[in-house]
């Protein structure tokens, strides 16, 4: 059975699955930013999938980077598997404009995180699940809130 760290399971939200990974969205509403998990445990870094994973995670984030590219207008993406702080096997994938507050430095530890509203969570959940419908499952609502 596949375990989400800790630290990603309390900075993120589950917004669906890919065949491979889980789509999460940071809670942080100052960069729509997603973060692919490949639901493998015990891995760090890319090389140590198996060659199908290893493609499958580049399907998916190829899929993923265009989607956001093209629904937030991005200036630019940025999309990095770093793992210094959170060792298991992530992949960043952040929507940047020349017009945000780190441009064009990168986004890490120069703010706190902002945490969506209900009301932006929404919009931003709604926005990713229609444009992906084909290809994400979506999690199912527990009762216990908007995919927490």
């Amino acid at each position: 059975m596949f375990e989400l760290n800790p630290v990603l399971g309390r900075d993120s939200i589950l917004v669906g699955h890919f065949s491979l990974c889980q789509l999460r969205l940071m809670n942080d509403a100052q960069f729509p930013w997603f973060i692919l998990v490949p639901q493998r445990n015990d891995i760090g870094e890319i090389y140590q999938l198996v060659e199908e994973d290893r493609q499958q995670l580049m399907v998916e984030s190829c899929l993923l980077a265009e989607t956001l590219h093209d629904a937030f207008s991005a200036d630019k993406l940025n999309v990095a598997a770093l793992g210094n702080q959170v060792p298991q096997l992530h992949v960043h994938h952040i929507v940047r404009y020349k017009t945000d507050s780190c441009w064009p430095s990168p986004i890490w530890g120069k703010f706190d995180a902002v945490a969506y509203s209900k009301e932006e969570l929404a919009g931003i959940l709604q926005k990713v699940h229609s444009l992906l419908s084909d290809d994400l499952t979506l999690p199912s609502d527990d009762g216990a809130g908007l995919y927490y």
